[in-house]
């Protein structure tokens, strides 16, 4: 676990303040990971409250599904997201955030959504194989359907607006990883 010093340093680093909500998701910047979701989603829900979404993870540019760089600068512009890029503090990252976000097509076993149980988070992803054998619905997360950048945006409103939900999930969600 990251310490609340470390977490408020970090959040200082980024310049998030400390009682501001983060929703983050890691993945490779490639569309059937939902990325175009996180964003409407991120859009949604930035209407209605100040939260910070994180996206953090690599450009594939030799993957057709991957996003371009350049749409990644301009949501970030846009202040819907902030794109971080790959980074390797992915454990600091999931301490100073209050979610974590998958809203990918299709998964192996995503070890994202593993590491997020293991640190307490609570966890909001799609009801596909792989991403349902992290998250129980309604008791470590939310599973929404893929590809629904309302419900994605809905779960992630529900969490954000009871801190007592997002610690008993997150509690769940570390018993499940144990």
């Amino acid at each position: 676990s990251v310490d609340v010093t470390e977490k408020n340093r970090l959040r200082s680093i980024l310049n998030i303040p400390v009682d501001m909500g983060v929703v983050v998701m890691i993945s490779r910047m490639l569309t059937h990971k939902g990325v175009h979701e996180y964003v409407a989603c991120a859009r949604a829900v930035a209407e209605n409250r100040d939260v910070c979404f994180l996206l953090v993870g690599s450009v594939d540019t030799g993957n057709p599904a991957s996003i371009p760089q350049e749409t990644l600068v301009e949501w970030g512009q846009m202040g819907w997201v902030r794109y971080l890029g790959e980074r390797s503090d992915i454990r600091e990252l999931m301490a100073v955030a209050d979610i974590v976000a998958l809203p990918s097509y299709r998964e192996g076993f995503p070890r994202v959504l593993l590491e997020a149980a293991a640190m307490g988070r609570p966890i909001v992803t799609t009801d596909t194989p792989g991403c349902r054998d992290v998250v129980d619905d309604g008791e470590n997360g939310f599973l929404v359907p893929v590809r629904d950048a309302g419900a994605l945006a809905y779960a992630v409103e529900k969490l954000l607006g009871s801190p007592d939900l997002r610690a008993q999930m997150g509690e769940m969600a570390r018993l499940k990883a144990l």
